[in-house]
């Protein structure tokens, strides 16, 4: 194939689209055939990649490329499953957005998102890291109220970018 520059007319000359999976209308080697499933899962990361003119694209961002003509800086996965490229399951974000959309850590201790114990106050704390920086939204004695409350901030702050773990 020969280097073409990206755009959702060339993406639906070489691929069809179907509940999130990519595969192949034309043959780029000789190894594939036309109609055989687009790319690999990058174990590593957890992000179904593909190979295209000597360049690795994540398929997310080629089927949000096929889809809506242009391509963000980021692209969420609305779910946090990262191989769920369904069109639905994909939106523009920014970093900022993006972040505000992970799972609950695996290294939380109070097993609640933006809830931490703050052992100079005693206390359950919440804390959001909004534009780069922590911001304490109060003081609870009680984890599942500090909890609640947490949520109810997350839901006024990020919106639709809210996840609650």
């Amino acid at each position: 194939m020969t280097a073409q520059i990206l755009t959702q007319e060339y993406l639906y000359t070489i691929f069809n689209y179907k509940d999130g999976e990519l595969f192949w209308k034309v043959r780029p080697s000789n190894c594939v055939k036309i109609g055989d499933k687009v790319g690999c899962f990058d174990s590593s990361n957890g992000y179904y990649k593909l190979r295209l003119n000597n360049k690795y694209y994540h398929n997310h961002r080629i089927i949000f490329l096929m889809h809506y003509g242009y391509l963000p800086k980021m692209v969420d996965h609305i779910d946090c499953n990262r191989s769920n490229n369904k069109i639905e399951n994909l939106r523009e974000a920014d970093q900022t957005t993006n972040q505000q959309n992970q799972k609950l850590s695996t290294r939380s201790t109070s097993g609640h998102k933006n809830v931490v114990w703050s052992k100079t106050k005693n206390k359950w704390a919440v804390r959001l890291m909004i534009n780069g920086k922590t911001k304490h939204k109060g003081y609870f004695k009680n984890l599942q109220e500090a909890a609640d409350h947490a949520k109810k901030v997350r839901e006024e702050m990020f919106g639709e970018f809210a996840n609650h773990g």
